[in-house]
């Protein structure tokens, strides 16, 4: 099978700013890989976003890509890759990733049977593991076990791979679990991880149930609610807009895991839950990137 590449080289930040503007197209293609790493261990600064490609992309696809960046997008190039798979290309330096008692990793390598391990395809960038974010909350998941937090009934809003809602059903494998992702692709993502690793969908407890929404707006996830200890691992500005609902959703004394947003955006996030009724728990960052665990007030 042809495989291509699209490389942009630029400073870090730039990268970064562009894999939040990927994350916000809710269109994207999900068979585009993008990726974003450091250029090598002693230029932490100097970054390349990657795109792979099964066929050649077009100029309208290469388009898609400068759109990325704000103002003037870096030179990109494009490479024919040699004839091998271009999902495995993807994958390639795709190293496992410990976070607290989890383990993740890519179906290539072996779980670590002395670890909670989970394997998900890297070809589905947003909540392998990879991201500082998604590690970040696997960290303070097992941070709340070990403080003795007991959850029965848990919501995961923006799943993505739904390896997080596994995590935490892992943790608390008693409780009642419902996944949701405004983007009607992850329900395939979330079955077919949910088969690899072992992980039973429905409604009973222990089990996962998925659904399609819009942050709260769903019938049967407001049904299921509230929630004792609801995860969301999206963007800064969503997580603002959704502080109301958040505050309804959760039950009084229950837990909320947040991430996605920068350090320099967390003091906006952390007014608009204090509004919403929250209190700071504990803190983590991990990279660029706040984790905040929060507590809702009791009465």
């Amino acid at each position: 099978m042809s495989s291509w590449k699209l490389s942009a080289f630029c400073p870090k930040p730039v990268v970064q700013d562009a894999l939040l503007a990927h994350d916000e197209i809710e269109d994207w293609d999900f068979e585009v890989v993008l990726s974003g790493r450091e250029v090598a261990e002693d230029r932490p600064n100097d970054w390349v976003l990657e795109a792979w490609y099964s066929h050649k992309p077009s100029k309208a696809e290469v388009s898609t890509i400068a759109a990325l960046f704000a103002g003037e997008a870096p030179e990109i190039t494009v490479e024919k890759l040699p004839e091998q798979d271009w999902l495995v290309l993807s994958q390639q330096g795709v190293e496992p990733i410990r976070a607290g008692r989890f383990y993740v990793h890519t179906p290539e390598y072996e779980p670590d049977p002395n670890a909670i391990s989970f394997a998900i395809p890297a070809s589905q960038a947003f909540g392998t593991g990879q991201h500082e974010t998604t590690a970040g909350c696997l960290a303070m998941l097992d941070a709340m076990k070990r403080s003795g937090v007991v959850t029965r009934n848990i919501a995961d809003i923006g799943t993505g791979t739904g390896l997080l809602a596994f995590a935490a059903l892992a943790l608390w494998p008693r409780a009642l679990a419902t996944a949701s992702d405004i983007d009607p692709v992850c329900t395939g993502v979330v079955e077919d991880n949910a088969a690899l690793n072992a992980m039973t969908l429905g409604a009973a407890a222990g089990q996962l149930t998925m659904v399609v929404a819009d942050g709260m707006e769903d019938p049967l996830l407001q049904a299921r609610g509230p929630y004792d200890l609801l995860i969301a691992n999206i963007l800064a500005g969503p997580l603002v807009e959704l502080a109301p609902d958040f505050g309804k959703a959760v039950t009084p004394g229950g837990n909320l895991l947040l991430a996605g947003l920068l350090e320099t955006q967390e003091a906006r996030v952390r007014r608009a839950y204090r509004r919403a009724g929250f209190r700071l728990a504990r803190r983590l960052v991990n990279g660029d990137w706040s984790i905040l665990w929060l507590r809702k007030r009791r009465g």
